[in-house]
């Protein structure tokens, strides 16, 4: 199994603190999809706001729709997260 360098929440500073922070207040924990980007900051705060805009900002899909489409696109990829 392959292995990505992770820094945990203890040792976070700057803006991979400041993402970490805003990923544990909406979703209650930190999750591993986001630690996994922990060494390149700038790009897990891009990938945070894009994942927000798809699945948040006004679209004619409803929520529960988006997030249907997200579980059925990860099952068929095998994508155990």
């Amino acid at each position: 199994m392959p292995w990505i360098e992770q820094i945990p929440l203890q040792k976070a500073t700057g803006l991979l603190k400041q993402e970490y922070d805003k990923a544990i207040a909406r979703a209650g924990r930190l999750w591993h999809i986001v630690q996994i980007m922990s060494i390149n900051p700038r790009v897990l705060r891009s990938s945070m706001a894009q994942y927000n805009a798809i699945m948040q900002a006004k679209s004619p899909l409803s929520r529960m729709q988006r997030e249907l489409i997200a579980t059925v696109v990860a099952a068929e990829l095998e994508c155990h997260y």
